[in-house]
């Protein structure tokens, strides 16, 4: 199955997760936090502007992205995680 982005969306497939603390100790689980970093997988066509017009999505598959802790959806696509989230919630662009 895949996975098609629509309107301004963008499907983010979050980079691995720490397994370890800075110190060496090894994280449960449970402990670990979701990382807010990601690499985008799939980018929708753009947004419809009010004159009918779409507006492209400024991002591309490939790109290293910064977004909020919480943003997005989580989905299981053939096991693997992943995030659908509107452009407007990534807040930046590693160059």
């Amino acid at each position: 199955m895949s996975l098609r982005p629509l309107q301004d969306r963008v499907i983010i497939k979050r980079v691995d997760n720490k397994k370890t603390t800075e110190s060496g100790i090894i994280l449960a689980g449970s402990a670990e936090e979701k990382q807010d970093l990601g690499e985008v997988v799939a980018v929708g066509p753009g947004k419809k502007a009010e004159n009918g017009t779409i507006i492209p999505v400024d991002l591309k598959v490939g790109d290293k992205v910064l977004f909020g802790k919480y943003a997005g959806q989580t989905v299981k696509v053939d096991g693997e995680e992943l995030l659908v989230i509107r452009e407007e919630e990534i807040l930046a662009v590693f160059a």
